[in-house]
């Protein structure tokens, strides 16, 4: 099977995957800038982990949310 090429998806699909990367960015984006902020002990994991884990894995969106459910400790 060939692959596909830009010109080759449907106006629909061209969007859907703009809307998807814009999306993952912002809240990449969002992600690094929370966890750049919060001590370390506020963070379940460790810092570095979640930093290179966000900033390499393409997600969709999920592992940003993946760290404000799962990553972030509640202050005490």
């Amino acid at each position: 099977m060939a692959k596909k090429r830009w010109s080759d998806l449907s106006p629909r699909t061209r969007r859907i995957i703009i809307v998807t990367g814009a999306v993952d960015g912002a809240l990449k984006a969002v992600a690094l800038a929370d966890l750049k902020r919060r001590d370390e002990d506020q963070v379940n994991g460790s810092k570095r982990v979640w930093a290179t884990a966000l900033a390499l894995v393409n997600s969709a969106g999920i592992l940003p949310i993946v760290y404000f459910l799962r990553g972030r400790r509640s202050p005490a």
